[in-house]
């Protein structure tokens, strides 16, 4: 019962959305995809594997369903992961290589100036 309720609360929240709202979440969607490209490559991927191994599973031969499935989550999380590796490297190398980099340009020009 408390969880019905919880369930109708949540569908009343989201129906009061105004359009404001959902624009201002589909604008934060697009920006934190501005900044981690690798979030929405990653959410690509895994669709992109579940559909191919669903289409796949017609020809999948003497493989029982159960196995079929479980190679299908091991492959699409597996490239879910590759990708948030990959966003840690990327955001590190700009934190840590990059803007020490700039700076040291920046106080460069500021002492070639003087």
């Amino acid at each position: 019962m408390a969880f019905h309720l919880m369930l109708v609360c949540c569908f009343c929240l989201l129906a009061k959305m105004t359009a404001v709202e959902y624009e201002d979440n589909e604008s934060k969607f697009i920006r934190k995809a501005k900044e981690n490209p690798f979030v929405p490559a990653g959410m690509l991927g895994f669709f992109a594997i579940v559909a191919y191994r669903l289409m796949k599973m017609k020809n999948r031969g003497d493989t029982k369903m159960s196995v079929h499935l479980i190679h299908m989550r091991v492959a699409a999380q597996g490239f879910v992961v590759g990708a948030m590796t990959l966003g840690v490297v990327y955001s590190m190398y700009k934190e840590y290589i990059l803007k020490p980099a700039e700076a040291q340009k920046a106080l460069e020009q500021k002492a070639l100036e003087k």
